[in-house]
């Protein structure tokens, strides 16, 4: 690690070491210990007693944050024309079909979410080798490939994400900005933290949740108690 500025300084030594806050705490703290000049984002990470290996102890989900994630999400819905009406009024910012295939076969990326139709995955499929690595493909599991595509639109806008936890055991999401207020900032990681529980595979064995640990964009970390969280 280089020289620490004067505000890194100032964010670690409102740390206290070896200490594991509680959820309440932590939620105030990430805020006072955040020092950028934008709003940061708030992001969670939880460390979790499985072997992503083992398609048994695979972790994946989706949860509706109950005050947003605070980011403006970008949504493309490739459907049939029938759907393109129900789409945009739901909020989409591209909707179409062929024209943007061809885009995205082109390197076009510039989007967050992209949400389609069960008779459409033939040909969003083709596009696996652009997508798959920005973890851009449509999936059933995240609700993103659906015969309702407005509802899923307005799901997403209005703050619902998907996980998955990666090779070394770990779930990473944002799930708020700074602006938050340190509720908003509680309630949105309780409610992650409480559907992470929910999906624990029966193949783990041992101790689920290891540790949480809430951060700002550019902010050291602060240690969660998981007892804090796990009720």
């Amino acid at each position: 690690m280089g020289k620490l500025t004067k505000n890194q300084k100032l964010a670690f030594s409102k740390i206290e070491a070896g200490k594991l806050y509680t959820l309440t705490e932590a939620s105030a703290l990430v805020k006072e210990i955040t020092t950028t000049k934008f709003d940061s984002s708030v992001d969670l990470d939880v460390r979790l007693g499985v072997d992503p290996r083992k398609a048994n102890q695979m972790v994946r989900g989706v949860v509706s944050l109950p005050h947003g994630t605070g980011k403006q999400v970008r949504v493309l819905v490739l459907c049939s024309p029938d759907a393109e009406a129900a789409a945009k009024e739901a909020g989409a910012d591209y909707v179409g079909l062929d024209e943007y295939i061809e885009k995205i076969k082109g390197g076009w990326t510039d989007i967050d979410v992209i949400i389609t139709q069960p008779a459409i995955m033939g040909k969003v499929g083709a596009l696996g080798r652009v997508l798959g690595p920005r973890g851009l493909m449509p999936n059933p599991k995240s609700g993103t490939v659906t015969v309702d595509v407005a509802k899923a639109v307005t799901e997403v806008k209005s703050g619902k994400i998907d996980f998955k936890v990666d090779k070394a055991g770990i779930v990473h999401a944002s799930i708020g900005k700074v602006s938050f207020t340190s509720d908003q900032i509680r309630d949105n990681a309780r409610e992650f933290i409480s559907t992470l529980i929910k999906l624990k595979p029966t193949a783990a064995k041992g101790t689920y949740v290891k540790s949480v640990c809430l951060s700002s964009t550019m902010s050291p970390g602060v240690k969660i108690d998981p007892k804090s969280v796990e009720n």
